[in-house]
């Protein structure tokens, strides 16, 4: 297995993506080629992909690098592995390769949220060093 960091739209990363989004929740609508290129283009936005041994695209994670007046920040969103790949270190590999980025430009902390129903990703969490927080999270939506 391999991960790489997705840097071009290709029709192969718009069907990884529209493949593997409806796995993450049923409520997900897929990014389209044109989304994906903005998303590719925003500074600090950096999608990664992991391939197996067939070089076929079988998980991603994206790390978001922000900066506010606390310090530099990271946020991984979208954590996705096809389900015929799940428990063969898919996750690890994705989630390490973001960290290892987020060291390097110096963040001060990443953070995540994850569904308590996703009990294997929790686990994977916190096996990789995460802390869980004791916090309400809000959210906002424009009508």
């Amino acid at each position: 297995m391999t991960v790489e960091r997705a840097v071009d739209v290709t029709d192969e990363l718009v069907s990884a993506v529209a493949h593997l989004l409806p796995q993450l929740t049923s409520r997900m609508t897929s990014a389209d080629d044109v989304e994906l290129v903005e998303m590719l283009a925003t500074p600090g936005t950096n999608l990664y992909v992991a391939r197996d041994g067939a070089n076929n695209i079988v998980g991603m994670l994206t790390l978001v690098v922000y900066r506010i007046p606390t310090g530099l920040r990271g946020r991984i969103e979208d954590v996705v592995v096809d389900e015929a790949a799940r428990g063969q270190g898919v996750g690890v590999a994705l989630a390490n390769a973001a960290l290892e980025l987020a060291a390097k430009v110096g963040v001060d902390s990443v953070e995540l949220t994850s569904s308590p129903a996703r009990a294997s990703a929790n686990r994977l969490y916190r096996r990789l060093g995460f802390e869980q927080r004791e916090t309400n999270v809000y959210v906002w939506r424009p009508r």
